[in-house]
């Protein structure tokens, strides 16, 4: 009899606690994340390698995004990912919480034809008794070309709520032989509903509506140790204040569509690389390690860090063929904005466009003169080295350094783990503080760490909506994240 009375006595006790719990987290939802260590293969296959215009996605509704630009990438360098689960009873899906992209989708179990879709887990309508069928096909641009599957709905399972009725796709079409290499089955959208294809309500938007989380709100915090049992948590509604040091720096968004803000300068240990001291946009994106940049500011990285692996012939023979000229046109305080239209190597608008796309120089393999793009890089080398020296065969020396370190046109950048702890800081100017990346933080260690790699990749976007920055896991496992759609801003403090 004293067993059974301590026996209701603990199960009371237990259930108090869960209570009190739930108090104490009312209004919150948590998701842990599981942390994957890269490895060779996929860091040097992972990439963000174009921009295109939004107009040329051909998605459901040609109209469905307000933004005019979309970069694209393959996923393949994630290393933070959830489950959630879809239909009734719950089907089970490792995610990527992609704060890049809008849209939720899985592998269906019609996906028949693909090998990727036999290696992952997939959503089969018919066992569940909360699915409803829309059925209008739609395409979700991936890497090199696109994913296809159609819309459907059902209820989605996050953490312990349920959003019901929400829209997403199944995926019957996995082209890219990359797919079969994800750790993860799908895609959960964390953007805006202006980039969402097809106008999809996104999930975190249903969570609001539905009433599941008290204040619109998330917080993203990242575990850098790859020894640690968790991974990462995603809270919504609020934050998790042991996740963080001191107060958080706001800024606000500075477009809404992607998770986007304005940064200044970017310091390579404490001298200036020039390119955004007027200003950048900085996409917050939680679908990438990497942190992609300007080829200006990223080989200025790569130099000062040893990063090898590189090709330079281009950019070589402008700084021997034009590099006098360029000289004394900035000594004269010639505009150096229009200095390569004026010398013949940029057209009038200052960029080369081809069908509306626009690609990073080292991954566009359309364009046979890429030179403007190369001068306009070398005009700002040689701006930034103005600043430390006066004397034209020094400045001009560095600059052909330079080129020797611009980025190849697939992988990422051997570096000698060795020299880690020489490397400089690289930091970020935020809402007029400063955000520091340590050479440990940004330099990525492969294979037990025995390969390591750079963690900067280059991304070119001419103006209007350019320069960008995406910063990608790499900076957010440095400084916790909170994504606040009520104020329609972001804020940083120092990860715990």
């Amino acid at each position: 009899m004293s067993f059974k009375l301590l026996l209701v006595v603990m199960c009371l006790w237990i259930w108090f606690l869960s209570l009190a719990f739930t108090i104490s987290d009312e209004g919150l939802m948590r998701v842990s994340l599981k942390r994957r260590n890269l490895n060779f293969q996929s860091l040097n296959s992972s990439r963000i390698k174009r921009v295109i215009h939004q107009r040329n996605l051909e998605s459901v509704d040609q109209n469905c995004c307000s933004k005019d630009v979309v970069y694209l990438k393959n996923y393949l360098d994630v290393q933070y990912f959830g489950e959630i689960g879809i239909g009734s009873p719950p089907q089970y899906f490792n995610v990527v919480f992609d704060t890049g992209s809008s849209n939720l989708w899985v592998p269906s179990s019609k996906c028949i034809f693909s090998i990727a879709c036999y290696l992952h887990s997939k959503y089969r309508s018919r066992i569940s008794s909360t699915y409803n069928e829309i059925g209008t096909p739609c395409k979700i641009p991936y890497d090199d070309g696109y994913i296809y599957g159609f819309f459907s709905q059902d209820n989605v399972k996050v953490g312990d709520i349920i959003i019901k009725d929400q829209e997403f796709s199944e995926i019957i079409w996995e082209a890219n032989l990359a797919l079969l290499a994800f750790p993860f089955d799908g895609i959960l959208g964390l953007g805006f509903q202006g980039i969402s294809v097809g106008k999809v309500t996104p999930v975190w938007y249903n969570m609001i509506e539905q009433g599941h989380i008290k204040d619109r709100v998330f917080s993203l915090w990242l575990n850098h140790d790859p020894m640690a049992e968790i991974g990462g948590e995603i809270v919504f509604g609020g934050v998790d204040k042991r996740h963080f040091r001191g107060e958080h720096t706001y800024v606000p968004l500075s477009q809404k569509g992607y998770w986007q803000i304005e940064v200044g300068d970017i310091l390579l240990g404490n001298n200036t690389t020039g390119l955004c001291e007027g200003g950048c946009a900085a996409i917050v994106d939680s679908g990438t390690s990497l942190i992609a940049g300007p080829t200006g500011v990223v080989t200025q990285i790569n130099h000062a860090i040893g990063a090898e692996g590189y090709v330079s012939i281009e950019c070589k023979n402008i700084v021997q063929n034009y590099g006098n000229m360029i000289w004394e046109s900035l000594i004269s305080e010639l505009n150096p904005e229009i200095l390569c239209v004026d010398i013949g190597l940029c057209s009038n608008n200052g960029f080369q466009r081809i069908d509306d796309v626009i690609e990073t120089v080292v991954h566009n393999e359309n364009l046979d003169r890429p030179f403007c793009t190369f001068c306009n890089m070398i005009v700002l080398w040689i701006q930034v080295q103005l600043k430390k020296s006066n004397v034209k065969e020094k400045v001009l020396k560095h600059v052909d350094e330079l080129c020797e370190r611009l980025p190849k046109p697939v992988g990422q950048a051997f570096i000698n783990c060795n020299s880690i702890s020489t490397m400089p800081d690289i930091t970020f100017t935020i809402g007029n503080k400063l955000f520091s990346l340590p050479p440990e933080q940004y330099i990525l260690r492969v294979d037990e760490g025995s390969v390591c790699y750079s963690g900067f990749v280059a991304l070119d976007v001419p103006y209007p909506q350019g320069p960008i920055w995406v910063l990608g896991e790499i900076f957010l496992e440095a400084y916790h994240t909170v994504f606040d759609y009520e104020n329609l801003r972001i804020g940083f403090a120092e990860a715990a």
